[in-house]
């Protein structure tokens, strides 16, 4: 959730390698500037990583919430956190909406990531919000929150997610999440 940089670069490496990926953003028109192929950033060679992915099908993009998480094992947030006015802290508004957004639509156990640049804590309370959405409370799905930050370079960002130094994932003990993320990035323990 989210096709800005981090959202865009991570969702084409992750169909890149091999998964089924949906990027979803409220902005229509970038995402139908991204249908097009037009992309809202540059950075060398995405344009061609998303073109080869969306043709393959593993890439498509929409901003319909429902239908984007629908059966996703993993839901990634990478919404702008900006710095507030004032203090300089993050403004976490948009992470919180989106988890919210998420408890409200979603219909299937899933994993739900923090990528955006987030302090310590954030989880704990997307984690919150979670537990107190429709889906666990009326639903009773199993969500479970991993953090998982990102460490690309603009313009290097395809080299890093692909070839990084490190890889971190951050979550209470779950297996199932523990599962589902060393999934997502096997491609990278096979290298």
């Amino acid at each position: 959730v989210g096709s800005g940089y981090v959202g865009l670069v991570s969702g084409a490496c992750f169909a890149d390698f091999g998964h089924e990926v949906v990027c979803i953003d409220k902005d229509g028109e970038k995402i139908e500037r991204l249908r097009q192929g037009i992309m809202p950033i540059y950075e060398p060679g995405l344009d061609t990583l998303v073109e080869n992915n969306a043709r393959a099908g593993r890439l498509s993009f929409t901003t319909d919430m429902a239908e984007g998480i629908a059966g996703a094992g993993a839901i990634f947030i990478a919404v702008g956190t900006p710095s507030r006015r004032g203090d300089g802290h993050a403004d976490l508004s948009f992470v919180h909406a989106v988890a919210r957004e998420i408890g409200e639509k979603l219909t299937n156990d899933a994993v739900v990531v923090t990528k955006s640049t987030v302090p310590v804590g954030t989880g704990d309370e997307v984690e919150r919000i979670l537990s107190e959405s429709p889906a666990t409370t009326e639903r009773g799905l199993k969500v479970s929150v991993v953090s998982n930050p990102e460490f690309l370079r603009e313009g290097a960002a395809i080299g890093d997610f692909k070839r990084p130094d490190r890889v971190v994932v951050g979550t209470t003990g779950s297996d199932r999440a523990i599962a589902v993320m060393s999934q997502i990035y096997r491609p990278l323990n096979l290298n």
